[in-house]
């Protein structure tokens, strides 16, 4: 989950779920290990005839306001590069102050999916998680995802008018039907037939608008892209800083090309080896702990904003709310609908990743939904800044991009962010096609974490119909694979790699920490560094002591104690 932008929570629950990644073929193994005799020895990607144009390209910077912009084309398959098919990422630097001290550039990602870079950099002061000791030293540059923001051609599942159009006649058509007992956990045939067609539409909704890229913007191939960015840069290994979904492309990038990597962070970090229902049952349970944790701190945090005076009347707003809004929405102003359940939940959702800047909001928005007014807790579920408007030549796809053959062309949003997390997330990890056993994780997760558990598998129902990835070709060399399918759940992979920090936080919800310690064990040398404290991810919201040694590892590449906790 993105760090500085942030999408629906409902989504959010799945916005980690299987983002998980597998070792291609395309990076050499060491020696010994790794091969059997006589295996076939798989060339590096960047040796590639096809692929030489892309490798050789030159960033042709230009100022865009305080920063620089630049353009960079990769294959939208790289199983068949040279078919004329592409993508063209932006990009976006801040050069050092300091050109003299200048080790490199640090290639960031703010997590996601769906999260673009290049915005995140210009407009969201990306640059400013990063400390002056470390900006003296590298260019921080980001990049949108292939699919994501400014990327042309990019994602969309359809507009907002559309989407809002259809949330509106379905919301008219089940008026009469009585509210299921629980919205997160359908028991009943009629419960669960509504929440499979509607999963269904979501899906299919995307494959109408964005059909001809679908298959091609999963994480492996996003590192892929990285990785031409990195010789684009003029940077012999790559040194990377990734939040939460940025570790899942971290991992990516570690696994296909270890011998790359010349230093890695991963704050708020994704386990690899879970499956879409462990994983959401973790993320739940995080989400869970996080709202008990702002029930019984909420008087620290947010004063005399808190909606009760003790923990027990707050938890028990909280549990009444839930039955009342799924019973009856609480009106929003300027809204033909009102709050309802899964409204609330985002809302509380979306305030657990930086509790010190969002428990406030939260409490009057509680405060404000126990008298009746639901509209504090539309905003925070929505999230508080607008997208950032755009010209024509943002928003619209060129002629080749999204959408089926005879529909070129489709208008795609200036925030794309839910339909790219939507993509990501469905290639990156298989899910069942059978509706069996998301019903079957219905009652584990519901045990686990309560709605936060239950939600996150419903919302796994819109991978069902996903289109799959596309398969590798029959025959051919080696050294071209295809866009894979989606990877099982695996231990990472990457022999060879430098040594990478991995960092958690105790009370992190979106990314829990347990995930950060198993990760961090899988990599071959591999450092965790725990942050004790509140909120989703480390570097640049929680202390000096984080700071100093995430800034001693990239400059320095210097160890991380194990053991070591700020």
């Amino acid at each position: 989950m993105n760090r500085a932008v942030r999408h629906h929570a409902l989504a959010v629950v799945l916005a980690v779920v299987g983002t998980t990644t597998l070792a291609a073929c395309t990076s050499e193994p060491g020696p010994g290990k790794g091969r059997a005799p006589g295996a076939t020895r798989h060339v590096d990607p960047a040796d590639r005839p096809e692929l030489t144009p892309f490798y050789q390209q030159k960033l042709n910077w230009t100022a865009c306001g305080a920063y620089q912009c630049a353009e960079l084309t990769v294959p939208m398959d790289y199983a068949h590069p040279a078919n004329g098919k592409t993508f063209v990422l932006p990009v976006a630097r801040a050069v050092t102050a300091k050109p003299a001290r200048r080790i490199g550039s640090i290639i960031a990602n703010p997590g996601g999916p769906g999260a673009s870079g290049v915005t995140s950099l210009l407009e969201e002061g990306m640059a400013d998680s990063f400390s002056v000791t470390a900006r003296a030293r590298f260019d921080i540059v980001s990049f949108d995802p292939r699919g994501v923001g400014g990327s042309s051609p990019a994602l969309t599942c359809g507009g907002d008018e559309e989407t809002d159009e259809k949330a509106t006649d379905t919301r008219e058509e089940t008026g009469s039907e009585p509210a299921p007992a629980d919205p997160f956990f359908p028991k009943a045939p009629s419960e669960r037939a509504e929440a499979l067609a509607a999963a269904k539409e979501q899906a299919d909704a995307c494959v109408r608008h964005s059909g001809a890229i679908l298959r091609h913007v999963g994480t492996q191939d996003v590192a892929r892209d990285m990785d031409v960015l990195r010789a684009a840069l003029g940077e012999p290994q790559v040194t990377y800083l990734g939040w939460s979904y940025g570790t899942s492309l971290g991992t990516a990038y570690a696994e296909q090309f270890p011998r790359r990597v010349r230093a890695m962070v991963l704050d708020g970090a994704v386990d690899p080896s879970l499956d879409w229902s462990k994983r959401a049952i973790s993320q739940g349970a995080g989400f869970e702990r996080a709202v008990d944790d702002y029930i019984a701190s909420c008087a620290d945090v947010a004063g005399d904003s808190c909606p009760g005076d003790t923990p027990e009347e707050i938890r028990t707003l909280i549990d009444r709310l839930f039955e009342e809004t799924a019973r009856d929405p609480l009106p929003i102003e300027g809204a033909e609908y009102g709050a309802d359940a899964n409204v609330l939940l985002e809302a509380l959702v979306m305030s657990m990743y930086t509790p010190e800047a969002q428990w406030k909001s939260l409490s009057e928005a509680l405060s404000d939904a126990g008298r009746g007014d639901g509209t504090k807790l539309a905003r925070l579920a929505e999230s508080e800044e607008p997208a950032p408007e755009s010209d024509d030549s943002a928003t619209a796809a060129p002629s080749d991009g999204p959408g089926d053959a005879d529909e070129p062309g489709a208008e795609v949003p200036s925030d794309n962010s839910d339909a790219a997390l939507l993509a990501v997330n469905c290639l990156d990890v298989p899910h069942p096609r059978d509706p069996q056993p998301y019903w079957e994780a219905l009652a584990p997760a519901e045990k686990a974490a309560g709605r936060y558990g239950t939600s996150g598998v419903t919302m796994a129902l819109a991978c069902k119909d996903w289109p799959t990835p596309s398969p590798a070709p029959a025959s051919g060399p080696a050294s071209a694979p295809a866009t894979a399918s989606a990877p099982r759940p695996h231990r990472v992979s990457a022999e060879g790699v430098a040594p990478v920090l991995v960092v958690g936080t105790t009370g992190d919800a979106a990314t829990p920490y347990a995930e950060a310690a198993s990760l961090a064990s899988q990599f071959p040398g591999g450092m965790l560094l725990t942050y004790e404290g509140l909120g989703h991810t480390a570097y640049g919201r929680s202390n000096t002591c984080v700071t100093h040694h995430v800034d001693d590892y990239l400059i320095e590449r210097r160890t991380v104690p194990s053991g070591t906790a700020c």
